[in-house]
């Protein structure tokens, strides 16, 4: 195999080597015609049989396909270590636990040469069940297994559009991580069920340097479900998580605001109230799936409020009372300008 190739395939993996197996078989397995490319597994610290697996894989002749190892726990330092030692101008990401159809590789390059215009490009992730989901485990709850349908229609993923493509179906041109920087790893999950959110953040950052993806519906993988995830647990746990790293991210859609306590706007502490409201409504009524829906959202909120707080907290000296007297008299003080101010004719 020669050094230079179409595509890079990035598949990070940890302690999977039960189900790494049939997620290379199938990219292995790809109908490309006349595009080259190459599949880089990255062991991201595993103290399972992952090397082996990979190494035996190698040996039955599938020349096209490497072993790197990264010994920095998560998933943002295994895709940059993917990254680097990759030698196409396109870098794909998937999943150990992924099926991809036959066709993703050439697909991914039919939409780099199609859509020169874009930076990167994501399709859907559809869903392997263990068993039949439950009833209110329905599409609206997608987000938490990192599963992705935006119907069958291409379109730009943009600043003006802010659709999320989820990275186990995501491919870069090389350029970008020169443009804009790699994966963050402040934003990877720490522990199972945590929310992380470095394929949004790195999407963010591309966004607001005026740059577009394109979702490409043709583009279809399919990812095992973990029965584990199939709980109402395990979404509250998500939700929570979600939170606390959208604090972090600091997505300007949030951020507006004139009235802050612990740094938090204003307006998510009104719909906090709001969903509160919605929650006892919704449970009066008897209806609850929309109760499920507002407890997620005041969950979303109760992270972001605790990860802010706390970075609120560890820089002023005024501790907490301090804080709230502060934002009462902010509030005292808007109050009073509101009615001094005369009304306009």
């Amino acid at each position: 195999m020669t050094d230079r190739c179409d595509v890079s395939v990035v598949v990070s993996t940890y302690n999977r080597c039960d189900v790494l197996p049939g997620a290379l078989e199938s990219i292995l397995a790809q109908d490309t015609g006349p595009v080259t490319y190459e599949v880089i597994v990255v062991d991201n610290n595993s103290t399972d049989r992952t090397r082996h697996v990979v190494e035996s894989m190698i040996a039955r002749g599938h020349g096209h396909l490497r072993y790197l190892f990264e010994g920095r726990q998560g998933l943002s330092h295994a895709r940059n270590a993917g990254i680097a030692e990759a030698r196409a101008p396109i870098i794909a990401f998937t999943d150990d636990d992924v099926r991809a159809a036959p066709d993703w590789v050439l697909t991914i390059k039919r939409a780099f040469d199609r859509y020169r215009e874009v930076d990167y490009v994501g399709g859907r992730v559809l869903p392997r069940w263990p068993s039949d989901p439950p009833a209110w485990l329905t599409r609206d709850h997608w987000s938490a297994l990192a599963l992705s349908d935006f119907g069958d229609a291409p379109m730009y993923v943009n600043a003006d559009a802010q659709y999320c493509l989820i990275g186990a179906n995501l491919a870069f041109r090389r350029e970008v991580f020169e443009r804009v920087g790699l994966f963050q790893p402040d934003f990877q999950r720490v522990k199972d069920g945590i929310g992380s959110t470095e394929d949004h953040e790195l999407q963010l950052r591309l966004w607001n340097a005026e740059r577009q993806g394109m979702y490409v519906p043709d583009l279809v993988v399919t990812a095992e479900v973990d029965a584990r995830r199939m709980t109402k647990q395990y979404h509250r746990r998500w939700h929570t998580g979600h939170g606390h790293f959208y604090a972090a991210m600091r997505v300007a859609d949030l951020e507006a605001s004139t009235v802050r306590l612990f740094d938090v706007p204003g307006h998510l502490y009104r719909h906090a109230v709001e969903e509160t409201l919605g929650w006892f409504t919704c449970q009066l009524r008897g209806d609850r799936e929309a109760a499920f829906h507002c407890e997620n959202r005041l969950r979303f909120f109760a992270g972001y409020w605790r990860k802010r707080r706390a970075d609120y907290l560890a820089t002023r000296r005024h501790g907490t009372l301090g804080e709230l007297a502060r934002f009462a008299g902010s509030l005292a003080a808007k109050t009073l300008v509101r009615r001094t101010v005369p009304p306009r004719h």
